[in-house]
């Protein structure tokens, strides 16, 4: 499905909306779990017919990459700089995108000096996976307007708790 990026039809996030939903915590997140999310990410994106190109960090590394549709090489900076974005800020970019609105500024605007502008990218679609409480890595979305990003990394993470949560308990 294509949008256009005034499509009335697009989904709206608040920062009260994006505050809201708990973040991915989990007791443990390794590589397979992170191809897990980018395999539930990719099913998304299948099923809704999306351009999307899909990553998951642990850390610095690239654990899962794919890029579906039309997306390619272009998406390639919205990743990194979408994902620098939740590493520096810890919440979801469109969160901090929100955030930066309601202040009445740009995030190109800010003049923080932790801040690289040529880098990061406070748009929708990463959202930060935290393993006990700490920061281990991001899932990111790139292709669409960037609700439609956000949306799909979003349900992708709800979809993995939801099938994390189902499955049997090891005793």
């Amino acid at each position: 499905m294509k949008y256009a990026f005034d499509d009335p039809s697009l989904p709206v996030f608040t920062t009260t909306d994006l505050e809201a939903v708990a973040p991915l915590d989990v007791p443990e997140f390794g590589n397979d779990d992170a191809v897990e999310l980018g395999s539930i990410a990719v099913d998304l994106i299948r099923e809704r017919g999306l351009d999307l190109a899909v990553e998951v960090l642990l850390g610095d590394d690239t654990v899962y990459r794919a890029k579906l549709g039309d997306t390619g090489l272009g998406n390639d900076p919205w990743l990194a700089g979408k994902a620098a974005v939740v590493r520096h800020f810890k919440v979801p970019s469109l969160l901090v995108k929100r955030r930066f609105e309601e202040a009445g500024r740009e995030f190109t605007e800010a003049e923080d000096p932790d801040i690289d502008h040529e880098v990061m990218r406070a748009h929708g679609g990463s959202v930060p996976i935290f393993a006990a409480g700490q920061l281990v890595g991001t899932i990111t979305t790139s292709g669409e307007p960037d609700v439609i990003d956000h949306q799909t990394t979003a349900d992708a993470v709800a979809a993995f708790l939801a099938r994390r949560a189902s499955a049997p308990q090891l005793t």
